[in-house]
């Protein structure tokens, strides 16, 4: 290990990558340290069941990486990064065997909405020609002085409203009500709760602007071009270093860790100020996730023919069923009829499975920490919406809580997204400042989904915690 640099970043992830790029463009030493064999945390690809079927560990979609203001400035093509984009972004199936469809081209997704169109263009179009601007205010800390305050205030209005409010006041029928609640169910909110609507405008926009993409290769293709890129700059990047004290690190100018409130009390809990500890120590968890991945030795038999040709399929039925089971799971039950996030990578993309077999990807929420396996409920979704389902698959591999935190340390409990999404913690995340990245320890920086703007794949968490340590450390003033 290198025993000085100019700063040292704990943790591969799209965050802990994005914050060393950020300062190895502006002319720092930068060393990376990762805990396990592989870099990437969320963003990494492995043979889970079957030699050749290649499977992404967690995340598999990536909107918000093809439209992240970050990624968007490097040149990660040239390191081997591809986008596919699946003919159908999006379907969502109904019971009566039609699916309900996000398509990038937003008249499109309007038109299937009979009774429906208007509303729908109505909500989604005035923002397209204002997505760069607005990615831009979302995607930074609440707490500053927005640059497009119009256009902010309008998505802002919306997205305050629950999504059983919005969409009943919207929304005169079931196909346009279920298309929203599914996507704006990725909070891992109740959708009664304030802000959920805002997830499913994000979510829904980005989709109509740069489409659902998935990487050629895997999701461990985007680490794998960032880490390239990253290189070209003199990043080292050093693996199996799993850091247990902050005091274990080499000496450095900066410490940006891409890692969870709840690892950073662990590991550097005992020197902070108590009054920031207990500040971590109140941060809520998300639900949850129990995922399994499937090799099939067939695309899976869905009934609506929309959803063969999507790249992710949404399994829940109506709004008011995804209502009932987000409510559930928020209350720590494990819902009857889980509401089902599926990807088809295989059906796109000819690196994930021996020629004519498949890989499925699928998850649920749960309650936190919640240790059931809940594979029953999630293959009873699948066949009621793909009758045959099960006659398909060749291997699983199924992980529960403790199993996700085992693969990454970021995952306790399950929760994928760094902590709870919800009004208070998008405000203060983790603590209510223009600049919560910085810590009271000196040098000290957090970067990981617990902040600002959250969870997902966009390395904006990184790139804004890098760009205050380049302001406050080195005295450097970034302006790419």
């Amino acid at each position: 290990m290198a025993d000085e640099c100019d700063a040292v970043v704990v943790g591969s992830g799209p965050n802990g990558l994005a914050a060393a790029i950020t300062l190895a463009r502006a002319g720092q030493s930068v060393l990376v340290l990762e805990a396990n064999a592989t870099i990437g945390g969320g963003a990494r690809s492995a043979e889970l069941t079957l030699p050749d079927f290649l499977h992404d560990v967690c995340s598999a979609v990536h909107p918000l990486a093809a439209a992240s203001p970050f990624f968007t400035t490097l040149p990660l093509e040239r390191s081997g990064l591809t986008w596919i984009q699946p003919e159908v972004p999006l379907a969502h199936p109904l019971d009566d065997g039609s699916a309900v469809c996000l398509h990038q081209d937003i008249d499109r997704t309007a038109e299937q909405l009979a009774g429906d169109s208007r509303a729908y263009r109505r909500l989604m179009k005035p923002f397209i020609p204002h997505w760069e601007n607005l990615a831009n205010e979302f995607l930074q800390p609440m707490l500053h002085l927005p640059r497009h305050p119009v256009i902010l205030a309008h998505f802002g209005i919306l997205g305050l409203c629950p999504t059983t409010l919005l969409t009943k006041f919207l929304f005169k029928n079931e196909p346009a009500r279920a298309l929203f609640a599914g996507i704006a169910a990725h909070s891992f909110l109740p959708l009664e709760a304030p802000v959920s609507s805002a997830f499913g405008l994000v979510l829904g926009l980005a989709g109509h602007v740069v489409g659902w993409p998935i990487p050629r290769g895997g999701s461990q293709q985007i680490t794998n071009a960032l880490a390239g890129y990253l290189r070209q700059f003199g990043g080292k990047i050093e693996t199996e270093h799993r850091v247990d004290n902050l005091n274990e690190l080499p000496k450095s100018r900066a410490v940006i860790l891409d890692i969870s409130v709840w690892q950073f009390l662990r590991i550097g809990g005992h020197q902070m100020p108590p009054r920031y500890r207990r500040r971590l120590e109140s941060f809520r968890h998300a639900p949850g996730i129990f995922k399994i991945d499937y090799a099939l030795s067939e695309p899976v038999p869905w009934k609506a023919e929309a959803c063969r040709r999507a790249g992710t399929v949404h399994l829940g039925g109506t709004m008011n069923e995804i209502a009932a089971a987000e409510t559930d799971v928020s209350q720590g039950k494990i819902p009857e009829r889980p509401f089902v996030l599926v990807a088809q990578q295989s059906l796109f993309d000819e690196t994930r499975a021996p020629a004519g077999q498949h890989t499925l990807w699928v998850y649920c929420h749960v309650p936190f920490n919640c240790s059931v396996d809940v594979s029953d409920r999630i293959e009873a979704q699948i066949e009621r919406f793909a009758p045959g389902f099960r006659d398909c698959i060749l291997a699983r591999h199924k992980m529960n809580a403790a199993e996700l935190e085992k693969s990454n340390s970021n995952l306790t409990g399950g929760d994928i997204n760094g902590g709870a999404a919800n009004l208070a913690q998008l405000i203060a995340r983790p603590i209510f400042s223009p600049t919560p990245y910085r810590t009271p320890l000196e040098g000290v920086y957090l970067c990981s989904a617990s902040t600002p703007p959250g969870g997902g794949v966009h390395g904006m968490c990184g790139y804004h915690a890098a760009r205050a340590a380049l302001r406050e450390v080195f005295s450097v003033k970034y302006t790419r």
